[in-house]
């Protein structure tokens, strides 16, 4: 069980927070536009859905829509191994960057245990194995040590807080869809990729809320708050327009 807090005056959005002092009910905005700054489709959802919740939705629409589509970039909200299999199985280029690993002060991180492909095990900073359990219902597989190994261990300290001296190790399914993403992220064409992030996809999140008021909505109703922003949207494209033309007549 879980408390999920509801805003009284408008159920639909979300309560958002990036830490204990900053927390609001707002909406999401999952947006996608292209190398040239167009926006090409738009999701609005709670605050307090994911990112990557929204992914399928806006990708949906923009491969219905549009044909072509040589790589794709995000942030890394969108880094996870169901999202980067979805990209590379489309055809399509991922240029996804670097996230940094969630893991506690002092342990050691989830990279220096080495996942052996072929006898389908990890091999822990002592040499040690992790072998394979089971796969749990989120498509993760688990990968457990033995307890004995454990107990002796001179980096037990570092490793896992395991009352039955036991480390515990997952990896998705679709992990080296993932692993493939990060190969490439050190590539020259995805860093120059990724470098328009801030010329375009960004742009168009600042001119949002500098130049169109949508740092804040005036409406309730997940209904209204999409209406308003494809009407922003539209008329963002619109006004893009008029100046490639109003530049090229010049």
């Amino acid at each position: 069980m879980k408390e999920i807090s509801v805003s009284t005056t408008d159920p639909d959005a979300g309560l958002f927070y990036k830490d204990e002092r900053e927390r609001m009910f707002c909406y999401s905005y999952n947006t996608a536009c292209d190398r040239n700054g167009f926006v090409l489709a738009n999701v609005v959802s709670s605050g307090n859905i994911h990112d990557s919740v929204n992914f399928d939705k806006v990708f949906l629409k923009v491969k219905e829509r549009f044909n072509g589509i040589k790589a794709l970039s995000a942030d890394a909200g969108y880094l996870t191994p169901h999202i980067c299999r979805d990209i590379i199985v489309s055809g399509v280029r991922p240029v996804l960057p670097y996230k940094r690993p969630m893991t506690k002060k002092g342990f050691f991180r989830k990279h220096e245990y080495v996942y052996d492909e072929y006898y389908d095990v990890y091999i822990c900073p002592n040499d040690k194995l992790l072998k394979y359990s089971t796969t749990d219902r989120n498509g993760y597989k688990i990968y457990k040590s033995n307890p004995e190994d454990c107990m002796k261990c001179p980096y037990l300290s570092k490793c896992t807080q395991s009352k039955d001296h036991q480390k515990i190790v997952t990896r998705h399914v679709w992990a080296a869809y993932q692993e493939e993403s990060d190969h490439l992220r050190h590539t020259p064409e995805n860093r120059e990729i990724y470098a328009l992030r801030s010329q375009t996809i960004e742009r168009v999140f600042a001119d949002l809320k500098e130049k169109h008021g949508m740092r804040y909505t005036n409406y309730r109703g997940k209904g209204r708050v999409t209406d308003e922003a494809m009407m922003v949207l539209a008329c963002m494209n619109l006004k893009k327009m008029a100046n490639w033309k109003w530049n090229r007549a010049a």
